[in-house]
Formats: C-alpha cells, structure tokens, sequence
C-alpha cells in the first residue's frame, strides 16, 4: 500500500488577518515527523493545473478573472472575504493540479491513497465563480481529471465540511457520473445558505446530489449514524470507482467559525468509515482534499489522524475530548433523509 501526502500550503496566497492563512498548515509537517509518518509516505511532485484542466470545471471567464486580478496585485474577488494576492493564480493552479497529480497515480495503481493538504481551499468555487475563500474547485478538477484522462465513470464525492460544497454541487447538478454528498450545518446565516435536502440535481443529474442538512451540536453520533444509514447505502448503489473527499475539520466543537459538534476521534472515525467504503466498493481508491479547519490544533490533529487511517494503523490522537454539551439527536431528520434518498 502506498499513501500519498502532496503538501502544497501557498505562502503567497495570505492575507494578514485572515482565518484562510498559510498558519493553517504551518504545523503539519513537523507533526507528522513527530509521529514518524512522514518516512511511510510518498510526496510525489506536482505541476500547477492547466487551463484545459481547469476549464473542465470552470469558464474561461473565471479563469481570466482570477488571473487578471493577481496580475494587478491582489484584492478582494467577492463581496464576502475571497483574496487574491499577486501569487494567487499560480498557486491555485497548483492546488488543483496537485490533486489531479494524486488521482493520476491512485487510478493507476501506482499508489493506494493519499491526502492533498493544499490552499487555497475549492468546495465553494462554482462554475463561474469564487467564494468562500475558494478560487478553484480543486475537488471537481481531480474527479474529471480522472474521467478525461483515465477513463474513470463513476466518481463519488463526499464532503464532510461543515459548510456546504456549493461549488462542488453546482458544477456537478446536471451530471450522474459523479454522485456529491455532502453533510453540513444548515442554519439561518449560515454561509452558504444552501444545500437543502431537496437540491438533488436536474436533468441526468437528478438523484445525484445529496444534500444532508444538520442543525447546530451534532456530534459524534449523530455524524456516524448518518453515515452508516445514510451515506454508505447511498454509495453501494452508486458503485463509484473512485471515492474523493473534502476534508473539513470545522465540524469540531472547538472551531471558531461554525457550531458542529464532533470531536477528533468522531472524525477519525468517519475517516475510517470513508477508507471502509473505498476498500469494500473501488479497490481502497480515495483521495482526501483538504478544505476547512481554523482552529490550528485541532486542524493538525485532524490531519494526522487522517493519515494513520489511510496508512491503516490503529492510532487517533484526541486530547481535547468530546464537547460537554448535549447532543442534537438526528434520528428523525435520518429518518426522513432516508425516505427522500433511499425508498423513491
């Protein structure tokens, strides 16, 4: 087995500041030293996407707006808090091609798994647009780069963030090859403020979003059993040939912009389930792609954990603990996301 860790945290791209930094991933590296993974894991090279990936996914409108803005020097791209700095668009492509270099070798069989730790982050990049703190969707590059260039026809695509993978959803609403599902919190002002359950997809993509829409302080169980009933029934009868995730360790209880309530060991544990689903349904084939997380502890824990699962040892570092409140029991919203997703 071979896991893969592309590192690729774009100092260039940060605004002072700003929660979406280069200090998110500054602890990564020496933390997976410390716990000697580093020499179990391969860090191939990767080149900055290219326009022809990049426009699978996105137009050439927003391509050039990107480019264009970082040739100015930087600023805001949104009326929320997107930057680009002068570095911006060269590294954004790198991000994305990073994570299309990772599926070429997992689809390849030259490696089994492996996690993308790359920024700017991308589940919130539509079609023709940033957000979110999101240029590129570097999720939806890596699955098309493994339908155009490998021939792959079923992609899965989980996010487990705690905001909704908007992006991800629009660039794929019209399309049954890849199945999106995403968990989320769904709350009033909450960004996005969609991904509803019934945003299930037009045309051939009807039935091909899943959206699971979760109140604040649901924790580890809650999560878990959404994704034993829910989520892993789901991708049985997608048979996807390839699984992508897009890793949020913002649904931590401690993470300062959102109210989810698990805790590392839960999203170890929904890591493992995710890992499971790989080696049951397409050959262990799955990628994680790094999207939110901006309480540093907890991000490196998160990742770390993330890597003793995918190199399959049994090891989850929590010293945090659980929250100490009590959780929101999910059983009948599971019960009626279960009808509208499993029995039509």
């Amino acid at each position: 087995m071979t896991t893969l860790l592309l590192h690729y945290p774009a100092h260039g791209h940060t605004k002072a500041q700003h929660p979406e930094s280069r200090e998110r991933m500054s602890a990564f590296l020496p933390a997976l030293e410390r716990q000697g993974l580093l020499s179990d894991l391969r860090q191939p090279a990767a080149a900055p996407a290219t326009v022809e990936q990049l426009r699978r996914v996105h137009t050439m409108e927003h391509i050039e707006y990107v480019r264009h803005m970082s040739e100015r020097g930087g600023g805001l791209l949104d009326q929320g808090d997107t930057y680009v700095t002068g570095e911006t668009f060269e590294l954004a492509r790198l991000a994305a091609g990073a994570c299309a270099a990772a599926v070429d070798l997992i689809t390849t069989g030259e490696a089994t798994n492996g996690f993308a730790l790359v920024r700017p982050p991308g589940h919130h990049a539509e079609t023709d647009r940033v957000g979110g703190f999101c240029i590129f969707n570097n999720v939806a590059v890596a699955a098309r780069q493994a339908q155009v260039e490998h021939h792959v026809k079923r992609v899965a695509i989980v996010d487990f963030d705690v905001h909704h993978g908007n992006g991800t959803q629009d660039i794929f609403f019209e399309d049954d090859s890849v199945l999106f599902i995403s968990t989320h919190l769904y709350a009033p002002y909450f960004y996005p403020g969609i991904g509803g359950m019934y945003e299930v997809g037009v045309g051939r993509g009807k039935g091909y979003t899943v959206n699971v829409p979760l109140p604040p302080h649901v924790g580890d169980h809650g999560y878990g059993r959404v994704f034993d009933e829910l989520i892993e029934p789901r991708l049985t009868l997608f048979e996807p040939e390839l699984i992508l995730v897009s890793a949020g360790f913002d649904t931590h209880w401690r993470d300062p912009l959102a109210l989810a309530g698990m805790s590392l060991t839960g999203i170890a544990d929904i890591t493992r389930k995710l890992i499971g689903y790989a080696n049951n349904l397409c050959g262990g084939r799955i990628l994680f792609v790094l999207e939110g997380g901006y309480q540093f502890d907890v991000l490196t824990m998160g990742v770390t954990n993330v890597f003793h699962a995918l190199l399959g040892h049994d090891i989850i570092e929590d010293p945090i603990g659980p929250m100490t409140q009590e959780e929101y029991d999910v059983s009948g919203l599971l019960e009626r996301l279960k009808q509208h997703y499993l029995l039509k």
